[in-house]
């Protein structure tokens, strides 16, 4: 999002130049109110109404280097994403989404436009994937590395939470949104909009972008299911998470916080995407229907297998590959 100047000045128009207090004026127009707000951002915090008497919350931080890449993600993507990769971990409890919290560390010479397209995207993606959830507050400091940090926070309607553990031998598995779209989109940008040296490339990502639209956009600026959380839990789901790190290896933590095994079913879940992360599509279990039939799904999910007795994930029976899925310690080397 911008570096400081070779010569060691920071350049007109940049954070270090405006200061905190103009760069907030420029941003906090920018972002819609939240409807749970009773205050919102300028004091010390903000106030909420919680009618339902509990607060989800969730918090995910985007780190320049092993979260995103300047030359791909421009700063309103970057604003976007943040939103949705938390608004998906609420959703993912059963809960509607209320408010955000967002902390930006960026380097002084950042542009402060540069800011004003994040406040977009934050307040764009919240528009559109959670309706009356808004950013009420957050922080805003210095540093070397451009990181958003964010804390989400939803509302449980007045229902139980839909936990990882609840999952019991019957259940049907069934799944919620697209998986390998993502990680195809950061596939082809890494093998595709890099100049010579290796570096991401702006001009190349937008080329990409524009011949495979639907993977790009799922890697950059993903679309989770969010009212299909909620719907879940209203229809009765035993278990749920937000398969972001991968179909097997969110299936595995499934299956051992229930004490279960998953067994899928290959014809419904092809094997390329059972490693594949970042597509933010949501992972439940429902009771079976009377006399042992799938009961009817609520709208968007669709079966992929049944829950039986033992542990871990199996693929038509078979154990499942250990491998696979995003490990932010184990699979950051530095280039992505």
């Amino acid at each position: 999002m911008g570096v400081d100047g070779a010569d060691g000045r920071v350049p007109l128009g940049s954070l270090g130049a405006l200061g905190e207090a103009a760069v907030l004026a420029r941003i906090l127009p920018r972002l819609a109110p939240a409807a749970s707000a009773l205050v919102g951002p300028g004091d010390d915090a903000a106030v909420l109404d919680a009618p339902d008497g509990r607060v989800v919350v969730t918090t995910d931080t985007l780190v320049e280097g092993p979260d995103f890449r300047t030359g791909w993600s421009s700063p309103y993507d970057l604003g976007w994403k943040a939103a949705a990769v938390n608004l998906a971990d609420i959703a993912a409890m059963g809960a509607a989404p209320t408010a955000l919290v967002v902390a930006l560390a960026a380097p002084a010479a950042t542009p402060a436009p540069h800011l004003e397209a994040l406040a977009d995207g934050l307040r764009d993606a919240c528009d559109a994937l959670a309706p009356g959830c808004g950013v009420v507050g957050g922080d805003l400091t210095v540093s070397p590395t451009f990181t958003v940090a964010v804390t989400a926070l939803g509302d449980l309607g007045g229902r139980a939470p839909v936990l990882r553990s609840g999952a019991r031998a019957g259940d049907a598995v069934a799944l919620c949104g697209d998986l390998g779209l993502a990680a195809l989109g950061l596939r082809l940008l890494v093998a595709e909009a890099v100049d010579p040296a290796g570096n991401p490339d702006a001009a190349r990502a937008a080329a990409v972008r524009a011949r495979h639209p639907r993977e790009v956009e799922a890697q950059l600026r993903p679309h989770p299911p969010l009212a299909a959380g909620p719907g879940a839990a209203a229809f009765g789901a035993t278990a749920m998470l937000d398969a972001s790190d991968g179909l097997l290896l969110d299936a595995r933590r499934l299956a051992a916080a229930s004490g279960v095994r998953l067994d899928l079913r290959g014809s419904a879940v092809p094997p390329e995407i059972f490693g594949a992360g970042e597509d933010h599509a949501l992972l439940a279990c429902f009771p079976r229907g009377t006399g042992g039939g799938i009961a009817p799904l609520p709208d968007g999910f669709r079966p992929i297998g049944a829950v039986v007795p033992g542990k871990g994930v199996t693929v038509d029976g078979v154990a499942a590959d250990e491998r696979g899925g995003w490990d932010p310690y184990a699979d950051w080397d530095g280039a992505r």
